[in-house]
């Protein structure tokens, strides 16, 4: 709860209504959306029950609507000394102790000065921590210029982590896909493709095997430190997913609690692409991609779907890797590389009776067996480049 004082020792409470975040238009959902940076006021802020520190406003009522507009705090000490170069008038300022014992230490003059100067760059609002009084000057400059100036009783780093853990996500940059996110065995997947390629169905079979639906039809994504993308669902598609042929259904009504989730890291991005024999889809699990969500590489993945393919174990196998990658196995390069091993150093009695233009040596056979075998009209016998050209000197 954040309180204000327009003299020394009373408390009154701020009063304002929460939201007036800028979201990105509900109707477009053709893709992602440009990025949008939300704007947030410093009575929202107030506001907020999530900020766990108390704030006593001593001056500044009437800039209570002023916007921040930067997750970040920032310190300034040096635009006491006069050196503004470098202030972000939209981030929240702090004055802590080191601040402080600079004032104290120059004459009342000076501390005027720093004052004037100080709260003419338009701030969007102060917060002086360690529940030291501030100068008065500093209090009359602040209420002179409308700025809001608040007193925290808790140290710098306590301060401003508490005001980063809002900031972050009021102020998390925004985009807009459209999509279908799932949670997979604690994976996040966003199951991309044109509509009507069966990213809906692919989910209700995920959330029929025991796994949880985020998001249907509209995905938003959210940027957090250090560097993940988070999604949600639109407000108004909460729990629903829509199944041509059945329309909207509320999963959370139809399987419980347990099959919807409000929010989700994105581990993983799978793309359905319609089957085409023309098309070269990875055979090895080896080739890396990716795709670029509020400019952070979320790794993707090309699945092709046609009749006959159940793409819900399809999915489940591609979340079960990925915990397996992250245990540090990459068993496609596993067994890449042991086959490569193999050919290279396999005795000529294991290699059976010899073609007639296969070659002598350990290096030529190598580069023989990774030919294209003759076609035999079956997908099976199609060519895998698994062993990669030899390199001059016999080296690999």
């Amino acid at each position: 709860m954040l309180s204000s004082s327009p003299k020394r020792g009373s408390i009154d409470d701020c009063a304002g209504s929460h939201g007036g975040l800028r979201m990105p238009n509900e109707g477009q959902a053709g893709g992602a959306n440009p990025p949008t940076i939300p704007e947030l006021t410093v009575r929202q802020l107030c506001d907020d029950p999530r900020l766990t520190i108390r704030l006593r406003r001593i001056a500044g009522e009437a800039g209570l609507d002023r916007p921040i507009r930067h997750p970040r705090v920032q310190k300034s000490g040096l635009a006491l000394a006069g050196h503004f170069h470098g202030v972000v008038p939209t981030r929240v300022q702090i004055l802590g102790e080191t601040e402080l014992s600079y004032l104290d230490a120059v004459d009342n003059e000076a501390r005027s000065v720093a004052a004037r100067g100080f709260f003419s760059l338009g701030l969007s609002c102060v917060v002086v921590t360690g529940g030291n009084d501030p100068p008065r000057a500093f209090t009359a400059a602040a209420e002179a210029t409308g700025t809001p100036f608040f007193l925290s009783a808790q140290r710098s780093s306590r301060t401003i982590n508490a005001l980063h853990a809002v900031l972050d996500d009021r102020l998390a940059p925004q985009t807009q896909l459209h999509g279908v996110l799932v949670d997979v065995h604690g994976i996040g997947i966003l199951l991309e493709g044109k509509s009507g390629i069966g990213k809906s169905e692919c989910a209700l079979e995920l959330v029929m095997r025991g796994h949880r639906l985020i998001a249907d039809d509209v995905v938003r994504c959210e940027w957090r430190p250090p560097g993940v993308i988070v999604g949600r669902p639109a407000d108004l598609l909460r729990h629903h997913i829509e199944i041509r042929g059945l329309g909207v259904i509320d999963i959370r009504e139809l399987f419980g609690i347990t099959a919807v989730g409000e929010r989700k890291q994105l581990d993983i991005c799978v793309r359905l692409c319609e089957w085409n024999d023309k098309e070269e889809f990875d055979r090895l699990g080896v080739e890396e991609r990716f795709h670029a969500i509020l400019g952070t590489p979320v790794r993707e993945l090309r699945v092709p779907v046609r009749p006959g393919r159940d793409m819900g174990s399809i999915i489940e196998l591609a979340a079960r890797n990925e915990l397996l990658r992250r245990d540090g196995r990459h068993t496609a390069h596993e067994f890449v590389d042991k086959l490569e091993s193999h050919l290279v150093t396999r005795p000529a009695i294991e290699q059976g009776p010899k073609s007639t233009d296969e070659p002598a040596s350990p290096r030529g056979r190598a580069a023989w067996s990774s030919r294209p075998p003759q076609a035999s009209g079956t997908e099976s016998s199609a060519f895998i480049p698994a062993v990669r050209p030899p390199k001059e000197g016999g080296e690999r």
